[in-house]
């Protein structure tokens, strides 16, 4: 059997290597993905995101037309808590490989990108290698929405390699990102002249409150099939560098509320817009495509769950598969351990991304043959 750990080793220490988190440009990252898919067509998928940065997903294939695509994103989180360089790719002794990214999603990345390279020319192969799957899954809706080779080449099937221990994934939550602002009026707040926009917040953050409680209390409001099976609904608060003695002009609360395909979401989205009505509270949303969810007994899930001998399962996160599903059925699998992930000690086990290359390769190889 051909051992993929070098090849796989030197290239995800080298997409370690470069910088490309969401808020930065990816096209160094794209540059050296391209390089390492000789033999392939390429079609590059450029825009400029909304803070202006330039950006690049891609697609990439090589064989005949229809088989399978294997995904993974090339940005990640920010390197928060970090306490060594991110971006050593430092390789243990232990065969442990270090840094922002190893886990999700370079390694698993690099393992897809070496299981094309090694199939026969004959198995068809596509790869969905986007960006910005951290922030708003804007690459991978680009690439289901305008890519002119997806359409010529129709893939049957998409593996997303994120990291999932190699179990399969047969269908996850996807999120509505809500951004909820209150007004204040800036002063000196000795004065009494100004207006703290916390304090016009407040009432609206405890009828949220009230909403989080309610996802873990309400059977109707959850998902047996998830663990947990309550719905995220997560909170962080932004008072844009104002000063303690300032009255806050502007106080931004944003709420992730993840929920699967069996969850109605409208009576969290109603009960955000009427709370933040009653208060005065500015409300904008952005959402993912719908919660991606294939049935047990989906081919492609069985094709996993024979390969592998693991059962499919859910997750309680998200992945590029909400968007990617209107190209052609999704299922998560790929090497590593979610838990790693937006850690400031991320690492993933070399031995973990070469075991991938022959099942991604053996995935390809069954599903050419239909």
């Amino acid at each position: 059997m051909t051992d993929f750990t070098g090849d796989v080793v030197r290239l995800a220490r080298e997409l370690i290597a470069l910088d490309s988190r969401s808020f930065v440009s990816n096209l160094t990252v794209a540059d050296r993905v391209e390089a390492a898919l000789p033999g392939f067509e390429i079609e590059r998928i450029d825009y400029t995101d909304d803070a202006g940065v330039a950006k690049r997903a891609l697609v990439a294939h090589r064989g005949p037309m229809r088989g399978i695509a294997l995904s993974g994103h090339m940005d990640t989180v920010p390197d928060t808590g970090w306490q060594e360089d991110p971006w050593s790719a430092r390789l243990g002794a232990d065969g442990i490989l270090h840094g922002l990214g190893s886990t999700d999603m370079k390694g698993p990345v690099a393992a897809a990108i070496v299981a094309a390279r090694a199939l026969p020319d004959s198995v068809p192969v596509t790869l969905l290698i986007t960006t910005d799957e951290e922030t708003t899954k804007q690459g991978a809706r680009l690439i289901a929405q305008t890519s002119d080779l997806v359409r010529r080449v129709k893939p049957h099937g998409i593996i997303v390699v994120e990291p999932t221990a190699l179990a399969p994934v047969r269908g996850h939550r996807s999120h509505i990102a809500f951004t909820c602002v209150a007004t204040g009026v800036q002063a000196h707040s000795s004065t009494g002249r100004g207006r703290n926009a916390n304090w016009e917040l407040i009432p609206f953050l405890m009828e949220m409150k009230g909403v989080f409680e309610r996802l873990r209390s309400d059977a109707s409001l959850q998902d047996a099939n998830y663990d947990p099976p309550f719905s995220d609904f997560n909170m962080v608060i932004d008072n844009h560098g104002a000063a303690m003695n300032v009255t806050v002009p502007k106080a931004t609360a944003r709420i992730k509320f993840r929920y699967s395909a069996k969850v109605d979401p409208s009576p969290v989205i109603q009960a955000v817009y009427g709370a933040a009505s009653r208060f005065g509270v500015a409300v904008s949303e952005a959402r993912e495509g719908f919660p991606p969810e294939l049935p047990a007994d989906h081919p492609l899930v069985r094709r996993c769950v024979d390969l592998v001998g693991k059962p499919a399962g859910t997750a309680p996160y998200g992945t590029d598969a909400s968007e990617l599903q209107a190209i052609a059925p999704c299922v998560v699998l790929g090497p590593g351990d979610i838990a790693e992930a937006h850690t400031p000690t991320e690492k993933v086990r070399v031995a973990d991304l070469a075991a991938a290359v022959p099942i991604l390769m053996a995935l390809a190889e069954r599903s050419a043959e239909g």
